[in-house]
């Protein structure tokens, strides 16, 4: 062989060395997160069930902890354990995998959005009292993931009036309209689905989004807002017809961007709250003309608008953004009833109290684990609102009086719950066990005793959990998170079941009165 000839061979076999294995462990590493993560994730890792996975999405995660995390799971979510699965080398090669950034990256602005609107009904094709004899302001809208699906059913009688279909994937609960009348479903695909609860009739959908936390409406129904893990922004919508009116990109004044967590919606304030995640902020953007004045922050709106060359429509008004600076990031929240405090807790347990009025925080709180704050309660006791708060990560249920901020008093369970819930004219409040081999049971606590007085097991073997009441307290229902559930409906007094309703994985129950009326015992 000639020396030519030789250098020639000796560059094919460098070439197949260098660039066919990597070419090879690319379509390897593929075929592994389409085995074991496109499903919830996405196949364009750009979301479903579970977060969208791209480098911009996961600066709060080291690569050390998403390797420990794809290999034993993450606690207090969905995620499993793949170290028994997957080898060592898959799993470094999946954390490279999603670590790298996507060619494009999918854009959704305003236009996007406009053009996702499809009027189902109009206004004038629908009554305006109800089709039903039953009370409306005592029906449940109960989410049935495992065939995306909703079911309204009357809280009288425990008998569904409809069953509609919902978008892919419902999250972080229904919202209603003060009067009760609709309802906005937000799904983890960023759709916003409207459906009147007069006529049972889906009215609108839109877009929002392309990877959604939530929706929240303002205390007078006359605007949504909707939270987007991508893009990392707000959107605001009227809701009368899910025009959009808004975008908000949520990054911090040196352009570094966020996730959000969630929206809420402060209704004695005339405004929204906005969770951020990536950045140790919280916002307030006030919805209503006469709200408390506040100092505001105008950039991240005009910024955009100049960027993107895309105007608002024409009876838009101007949302300005509060900047409440957070010493931590807080990834779960909760408020008091009249809306002065966010109280809420970062992954790793530490608990902070936030004075909405002065933005500034005014205490910690005493708490372990991982408190589940967006599932906290409120109730009277000898005098003093408490807070009580279920455990993601540890068996206990922690009661904080809300005057002084200390803990009154930890109950151990038997083991990590997810939702707690109560009502005014109850003397119990429920938290399931959520988490691990004791997630067939759930706890009945006596608010007077502060003390687990009954647990039940309704299912032996399924999940049970989220337990919601009827409007005046007399009945609990509760969900049994298993593809052929059911929801039980017990007399709220004796602890006694009263009748169990077939339903498809119904993962929460919404019921009108106690969600519009803001009541204790109930998230918001």
């Amino acid at each position: 062989m000639n020396r030519c000839h030789a250098i020639k061979a000796l560059l094919l076999l460098l070439a197949t060395q260098l660039f066919a294995p990597a070419g090879a462990a690319t379509a390897e590493v593929e075929k592994t997160f389409t085995r074991h993560c496109a499903e919830c994730h996405g196949a364009d890792r750009l979301g479903g069930m579970g977060p969208a996975l791209l480098p911009e999405n996961l600066r709060r995660l080291r690569r050390g902890m998403a390797q420990q995390m794809i290999s034993e799971g993450r606690a207090a979510t969905q995620m499993p354990a793949y170290g028994g699965t997957l080898s060592a080398a898959q799993i470094e090669a999946l954390v490279d995998y999603i670590y790298t950034p996507l060619a494009t990256v999918p854009e959704w602005g305003l236009d996007a959005i406009r053009a996702s609107r499809k009027i189902h009904l109009e206004a004038s094709a629908l009554s305006d009292k109800p089709v039903y004899h039953a009370d409306p302001l005592n029906l449940f809208l109960v989410v049935e993931l495992e065939d995306h699906h909703a079911t309204v059913l009357d809280g009288d009688s425990f008998t569904p009036l409809d069953r509609f279909a919902t978008p892919f994937a419902v999250h972080g609960g229904p919202k209603y309209s003060p009067d009760g009348r609709f309802v906005y479903l937000a799904s983890r695909d960023g759709w916003i689905r409207k459906y009147d609860m007069y006529n049972l009739k889906i009215v609108a959908d839109v877009r929002a989004g392309i990877n959604t936390r939530n929706v929240a409406i303002s205390g007078d129904g006359r605007y949504l807002m909707v939270g987007n893990y991508l893009p990392h922004n707000v959107v605001i919508l009227d809701a009368r017809d899910l025009s959009p009116l808004q975008l908000i990109p949520t990054r911090d004044e040196h352009g570094t961007s966020s996730r959000v967590s969630a929206v809420y919606t402060a209704p004695p304030r005339g405004s929204f709250i906005v969770a951020l995640k990536d950045l140790p902020e919280v916002w307030e953007i006030p919805y209503h003309e006469k709200a408390t004045a506040l100092p505001v922050y105008r950039g991240p709106m005009h910024d955009y608008r100049a960027e993107s060359g895309e105007e608002s429509l024409a009876d838009t008004r101007d949302f300005p953004v509060r900047r409440i600076r957070l010493e931590d990031y807080l990834d779960d929240f909760f408020f008091d009833r009249d809306y002065r405090h966010l109280i809420g807790a970062s992954r790793n347990g530490k608990g902070q109290v936030i004075n909405l009025t002065v933005g500034q925080r005014i205490a910690e709180l005493e708490l372990q684990g991982m408190p589940h704050l967006g599932s906290g309660i409120t109730w009277s006791y000898q005098g003093r609102d408490v807070l009580a708060t279920p455990n993601l990560k540890e068996g206990t249920v922690t009661i904080i009086d809300m005057q002084n901020w200390q803990t009154i008093k930890t109950l151990k369970t038997l083991g990590p719950g997810f939702f707690m819930r109560s009502h005014d004219n109850s003397r119990y409040a429920w938290v399931d066990v959520f988490f691990g081999k004791e997630r067939d049971a759930v706890h009945i606590i006596d608010k007077e005793k502060l003390a687990i007085v009954k647990t039940l097991r309704p299912a032996p073997g399924k999940t049970s959990a989220h337990v919601e009441f009827t409007r005046d307290g007399s009945h609990a229902l509760l969900s049994i998170w298993d593809k052929e559930g059911a929801v039980i409906v017990y007399d709220a007094n004796t602890l006694q079941e009263v009748t169990r309703l077939p339903m498809r994985k119904p993962s929460g129950k919404y019921n009108v009165y106690n969600k519009t009326r803001y009541e204790g015992g109930t998230s918001h």
